[in-house]
């Protein structure tokens, strides 16, 4: 059904013919929710806050529409870089007051004009290791490695690092440091082959991992070719049977040709990526995946997976009889309540579309809760078309609860990529969701609403690593957090969402806790000695320290 769908609806747009609209339906009320913890109060503020900005195009630009988190003038306040599609990509500068209203000034890229266009998402990453973050641009066409400078100041690398940007239809993105490395490990994932008989429904173009070669500065001149590839619309590095080498997660959105699947793949030290096979333990799943998040929710060390789709979210888990570390997975999202296959709001009864995936806190009541950009692909009839972002939020039942539209980010859009940050250094996350055809929302987090206005939610840690020279911002570190008898743990990482990602401080909700421990493993295994420090703090951890380090933000 669903390839049948997409097959009208693209061969419409290309044919330059009238699609029709769907009503999203009167009813607006809301879905009974039992969840009975603080509901954070956001507030739309995009363009209030200076950024008025559209991902837009012709079936291309369908998929993708993500945006990039970091800081690129070095006062720790996360800027954004936003893709636009057939309109220019964007970078907004953070000057937002501390604790206040949400500002940001767009900044020149420093691109011309026809390498500004055509861009499906950003990833944040430090190649080089010089402290300046660079950026990936994921383009139709020619994808660009922006060198990072001083005061958000940029020029393209591509020459300089040896790395072809290809001309493909690219999707997804992620960068880890394998053993011994100076510089990233990159995986690049690309959609359809747009050359290829048949197209837009032909053969996928081929995935790429980019290993540094041998040289001063990064070479990125012989990539590996991961081949069968299923049109990739996400990807990231994770050591999901906790053996310390990273193997890469790729969700795919074509399984109608050749045997498509969801895939895993090896990366064994000096050799070329190998995929796991079922005799292996990898069970091929089909479910048309768009966005994929990590995170360990039950603290036991390996990751869980939510991967979102045309229908609904999958919440998978390492079996717990999977055998030899076989990977091995089950799907926990009906018993976990993070399905999330139809709009909660609306009455609009068919099936939801889900882009973006992220793990955050975003109450700080210690409870990882899970955000997910929705938007139909374009006018497709059998899915809502109105079909709000999800903000499904933990809860102490170990259950997630849908709260988007009492948290207010239930709109009429058409969601993509998007960021769950804390932009203005409150302790409270924000949200940026990219649109299609729809100025971007930016969410500022209030807090909880009560009779007499808002008050903040639980109490907070926000942690910054230091790794030193080589991978300067711990890609690949996990960050252990201990209040009284709980323990949290968070991965950093570059790559995963749908054409987002984010480099930054790590933010942790501790609810009533005034103190807390840390300890860092290091991306090489190595742990740190333990923290001990006080919340609603920013904390800054440099490998070999004896102390952690606060950072107090100051208003500019």
């Amino acid at each position: 059904m669903r390839q049948h769908i997409a097959k009208r609806i693209l061969a419409l747009a290309i044919a330059g013919a009238a699609i029709p609209t769907v009503s999203s339906g009167e009813d607006q009320t809301e879905a009974a929710s039992p969840f009975t913890g603080d509901v954070p109060s956001m507030q739309e503020e995009a363009l209030a806050a200076g950024i008025d900005h559209q991902y837009t195009g012709p079936w291309e630009f369908f998929v993708g529409g993500g945006a990039a988190s970091f800081d690129c003038n070095g006062d720790r306040l996360p800027d954004l870089a936003i893709a636009g599609g057939s309109s220019e990509a964007a970078l907004y500068v953070n000057k937002s007051p501390i604790g206040g209203a949400l500002k940001f000034e767009k900044k020149d890229l420093g691109l011309p004009e026809r390498e500004l266009k055509s861009v499906l998402g950003f990833y944040p990453v430090d190649i080089d290791n010089d402290r300046q973050m660079d950026l990936v641009m994921l383009r139709l066409g020619e994808n660009i490695i922006l060198k990072g400078g001083k005061d958000c100041t940029f020029e393209k690398a591509n020459r300089l690092f040896s790395f072809s940007g290809g001309r493909e239809w690219t999707t997804s993105f992620a960068a880890t440091w394998e053993a011994g490395m100076t510089y990233p490990t990159l995986a690049i994932g690309n959609y359809v082959d747009r050359s290829a008989p048949g197209t837009p429904f032909g053969t996928c173009s081929d995935n790429y991992v980019f290993r540094p070669q041998a040289a001063e500065g990064p070479d990125y001149s012989q990539p590996f070719t991961l081949h069968p590839s299923y049109c990739s619309l996400s990807m990231l590095f994770t050591d999901w049977n906790k053996s310390g080498q990273m193997s890469l997660r790729v969700t795919n959105d074509r399984q109608y040709y050749r045997g498509g699947e969801e895939q895993l793949w090896q990366l064994p030290d000096g050799r070329p990526p190998r995929q796991y096979t079922s005799s292996e333990g990898w069970q091929q799943l089909k479910i048309w995946g768009m966005g994929i998040a990590q995170a360990d929710l039950n603290v036991d060390g390996y990751p869980e997976y939510a991967l979102t789709s045309m229908g609904d979210t999958m919440l998978q888990t390492l079996d717990e009889e999977a055998e030899d570390e076989r990977p091995v997975y089950r799907d926990m999202a009906f018993e976990k309540g993070s399905t999330a296959h139809r709009p909660y709001v609306g009455g609009d009864k068919r099936p939801s579309t889900g882009w973006h995936s992220q793990f955050a806190d975003l109450n700080n009541d210690t409870n990882l809760d899970l955000f997910i950009a929705k938007g139909n692909v374009e006018v497709m009839p059998d899915f809502a078309a109105f079909d709000p972002d999800n903000l499904l939020l933990g809860g102490f039942d170990g259950k997630f609860h849908e709260s988007g539209n009492e948290a207010g980010i239930a709109l009429d859009t058409k969601g993509r990529g998007g960021v769950v940050e804390d932009f203005n250094a409150d302790g409270m996350l924000d949200l940026l969701v990219v649109n299609r055809k729809h100025n971007v929302n930016l969410f500022r987090n209030l807090g909880a609403k009560t009779d007499w206005g808002h008050r903040p939610l639980g109490n907070w840690l926000k942690i910054e690593l230091d790794n030193g020279k080589i991978n300067p911002n711990a890609i690949g570190a996990k960050i252990n957090v201990r209040s009284g008898t709980l323990t949290q743990v968070r991965t950093v990482q570059a790559g995963g969402g749908h054409a987002s990602g984010q480099v930054g401080f790590t933010h942790f909700g501790l609810g009533v806790s005034e103190r807390a421990v840390i300890r860092v493993q290091w991306p090489d295994g190595e742990w740190s000695a333990p923290y001990r420090v006080f919340t609603n703090e920013h904390v800054v951890i440099r490998r070999g320290a004896d102390a952690a380090q606060y950072w107090f933000p100051v208003s500019q």
